[in-house]
């Protein structure tokens, strides 16, 4: 948690620096939710997410240099530099990424659970959306589907509380989004406990294999505004969230723990953040070391491979380009 804790805080910088550009989603704040659900699960589950993704990567065996290759653009990032911030991926560990449409990953999710049933997998898919996007219909569609067919799917609503700059209440008639499920069963998990995380997780887990899909809402807090556009603090006063930081910060209740069993020293715990900072600061010098993707990669990824598709211009009479 303290790496993804640091890279966030970095990519801030790098963002202000207009190394990163676009939409940036930070996460620091939220890093028990996926840090909790990784311990309680494997990679052959599945995990598919919205924009606010970095950490989730990070969780699923990504590694900081192509991250912030990733966001900064270039060749060598986790989708070869064209997904930026909100389009992460990591096939290899099940990781369906990050997705910038408001709720459309939850219905992609319910069908990655639908391939497992078939396949007779035993594995489940998690599929995360916010509060800001619970109140989608597609969202209801999918779960409908998922409970008649009995889909090991786990619904989770990471619930910061804001969605953009609106505060639950006044977007929800109900913010009791783990009773939404009406049909499917619910709980409400301390998001900012790692261990309550995994419990819940684990828990879950069992129940989607047995019986089909459940909703998770976990209760966290983001510390930085929606994106980087946002200063967070128009529509929540900076007591707020310097009161989460004080009284749940997911980080700080495991120090305490750590501390309050001997399980490590304060000096330990500081060189540990030492350690982290200056691989967080390696990982950066090494990703701007990477160039930009070639200007030829604007055409790959678009059209499946050996049809000999041609590129037109305007007026659909000059031939522009072959592709491949």
């Amino acid at each position: 948690m303290s790496l993804m804790r640091r890279m966030e805080i970095a990519a801030d910088s790098l963002y202000k620096a207009k190394l990163i550009r676009g939409f940036c989603h930070l996460y620091d704040g939220q890093e028990a939710v996926t840090v909790g659900m990784e311990a309680a699960i494997t990679r052959k589950d599945s995990i598919i997410t919205a924009y606010r993704d970095h950490c989730i990567y990070l969780s699923r065996g990504g590694d900081l240099v192509t991250a912030f290759a990733e966001l900064m653009g270039r060749q060598v990032g986790c989708s070869r530099g064209k997904g930026g911030s909100m389009h992460f991926y990591k096939k290899d560990a099940n990781f369906y990424g990050g997705h910038g449409i408001v709720g459309a990953q939850v219905p992609l999710g319910c069908g990655l659970a639908f391939a497992q049933k078939y396949r007779k997998e035993d594995s489940v898919s998690f599929a995360l959306y916010g509060d800001g996007a619970a109140n989608q219909g597609q969202l209801f569609e999918a779960l409908n589907i998922s409970a008649l067919w009995k889909l090991p799917a786990i619904l989770v609503c990471e619930n910061n509380h804001y969605g953009m700059g609106t505060a639950e209440w006044r977007a929800s008639k109900s913010p009791s989004y783990y009773k939404r499920g009406d049909y499917v069963p619910g709980l409400k998990v301390d998001g900012m406990d790692v261990l309550a995380v995994k419990q819940a997780c684990k828990f879950a887990k069992e129940h989607a294999i047995a019986n089909g899909p459940i909703v998770l809402e976990m209760d966290t807090y983001r510390y930085h505004g929606h994106s980087m556009s946002d200063p967070g603090s128009t529509y929540r006063t900076r007591d707020e969230i310097s009161g989460v930081r004080q009284e749940r910060d997911p980080i700080e209740r495991v120090r305490k723990l750590l501390l309050a069993h001997d399980l490590a020293t304060p000096a330990e715990l500081k060189d540990m953040e030492k350690e982290i900072r200056k691989e967080v600061d390696t990982a950066i010098a090494k990703a701007k070391e990477s160039p930009m993707p070639d200007v030829s990669e604007l055409f790959t990824n678009v059209y499946v491979k050996g049809f000999g598709v041609e590129s037109f211009g305007a007026d659909r009479k000059e031939l522009r380009a072959t592709l491949p």
